[in-house]
């Protein structure tokens, strides 16, 4: 692995490179598996696979000997754990360090697909939080839907936006993280064909696309509010000079500066290097390979100084916002509240056909954002009604929401797959009607039982194709 003359010569006088030991590490073939349980659907102790020790900064995160084949383990498709690099799970210590998470909040993942980050901010805010989930790139946002779907919380919304759209909702958000797009040096032990893609002039174009990205989305973070910077490049230009241009560009009329850095607490043994940006000591924090057991990140935290006028929140705050969904009638809801564990916990409107539930302390953040924001997915998507019966989707199957009493017929790793696969089913069931079928006791999906025979109601979109 060759690694860019270019890169090595502008990392010089950067803190905590070494030269030798950079190249000797990329060189060493080395790949790390980490993966970060779903603390709503699985304990350590029932997960397949062995672990090689617990990701130091994460309390969810933990380490794989290899890598083994996801694809073919039913509960990676039932939502029990992501997959993620283990360096960008320091999320969760910097969010844990800085922001009360017994509040409810209101957080921005501002890129967010393949939904890393997302899935890993619902799983430590409180369940009358609100996270947004948005994704720019169109062809991205179904990524993110399917995971943020197996992940199977009630209280996120994907949107599909440009980061100018938000804007408009001034002062809304008590948190903002936005894993930049980059350059991707970070990612080179896994993925040796970037190196080819890397230049200096992608490093200035990123620059200028982070900049860009960071100055449309400052209007919509409150006072107050803490926003999260990261990358998964090495270079300087991306970083620490980043870091410098958000505090020196955004100072107010009385020179003040409306960011202000925050410095994180280490422990030694995590092996992360502090740095300080050249020309306003802002803190970042870099991941070395080889000095941490993880690929190359980048970090840095901002509080948003009290220096504004307290305004609206958004620009229809203060009217009165004319509702677009249609709420279900009593005997519809009446339908659905059986599939519910806390079904007086939701409100529930219709989508086009689609009966969604939604978090009732949701209600007026929802009608907000549906004016400003495209809406991909808001909380759940429990079915469609025909004659008075739910025929269930299966974003409620594997919700956190579904009620335990519903029929549920448990598959051994075999059939699981062949579910998976939407292959026929040759088991004994002894319900009719609407069943999930369960592996290890996590819903996969729904079956439908007639008489002698069974339909597989798995998505086709997301059925398995490795044999």
């Amino acid at each position: 692995m060759d690694l860019p003359p270019a890169l090595l010569q502008s990392l010089q006088n950067v803190k905590g490179f070494n030269q030798e030991a950079f190249i000797q590490v990329h060189q060493s073939g080395q790949q790390i598996t980490s993966i970060r349980l779903n603390p709503e659907k699985l304990k350590i102790q029932n997960l397949k696979f062995k672990t090689e020790g617990h990701v130091l900064w994460s309390s969810l995160g933990y380490y794989l000997p290899s890598r083994p084949s996801f694809t073919l383990d039913p509960l990676f498709h039932a939502g029990a754990y992501y997959v993620q690099e283990a360096s960008s799970m320091f999320l969760e210590e910097v969010i844990k360090q800085k922001v009360d998470l017994s509040k409810p909040l209101k957080i921005l993942d501002l890129c967010a697909a393949p939904g890393g980050k997302s899935t890993l901010i619902q799983s430590i805010i409180s369940k009358e939080s609100l996270l947004v989930s948005n994704e720019v790139i169109k062809t991205r946002v179904n990524i993110l839907s399917e995971n943020i779907t197996k992940w199977g919380a009630a209280n996120v919304i994907v949107t599909n936006n440009d980061p100018k759209d938000f804007e408009k909702l001034k002062n809304y958000f008590d948190v903002i993280v936005v894993d930049a797009p980059c350059s991707g040096s970070g990612l080179f032990r896994k993925d040796p064909n970037a190196i080819g893609e890397w230049s200096q002039a992608n490093v200035a174009l990123c620059a200028q696309r982070q900049q860009r990205i960071l100055a449309d989305i400052l209007p919509s973070l409150k006072a107050g509010g803490c926003l999260f910077y990261s990358t998964c490049s090495f270079s300087p230009q991306e970083d620490e000079d980043v870091l410098d241009w958000l505090i020196h560009e955004f100072y107010t009329d009385d020179k003040i500066a409306t960011m202000e850095s925050l410095r994180f607490m280490l422990e030694d043994d995590w092996g992360i290097v502090e740095t300080v940006s050249d020309k306003t000591n802002a803190y970042g924090y870099r991941f070395y390979p080889g000095k941490v057991k993880g690929e190359g990140f980048f970090i840095a935290g901002f509080k948003k100084a009290d220096v504004e006028d307290g305004g609206s929140q958004t620009a229809h705050r203060n009217k009165k916002i004319k509702k677009t969904f249609e709420k279900l009638s009593n005997t519809q809801i009446l339908i659905v509240q059986p599939y519910l564990l806390h079904a007086n916990d939701f409100f529930f409107i219709k989508q086009n056909e689609d009966v969604l539930a939604i978090p009732m302390q949701l209600e007026k953040e929802l009608e907000t954002l549906q004016h400003i924001l495209y809406i991909k997915k808001a909380g759940i998507k429990l079915g469609t009604i025909i004659r008075n019966e739910l025929v269930p989707a299966h974003e409620l199957a594997v919700s956190n929401i579904i009620n335990t009493n519903v029929n549920r017929c448990e598959v051994d790793l075999e059939n699981a797959l062949q579910y998976l696969r939407k292959q026929e089913l040759k088991i004994e069931c002894p319900y009719n009607g609407w069943v999930i079928l369960t592996y290890k006791n996590l819903p996969l999906g729904w079956i439908k039982v007639i008489g002698n025979r069974i339909n597989n109601y798995y998505p086709s979109a997301w059925r398995i194709l490795n044999k």
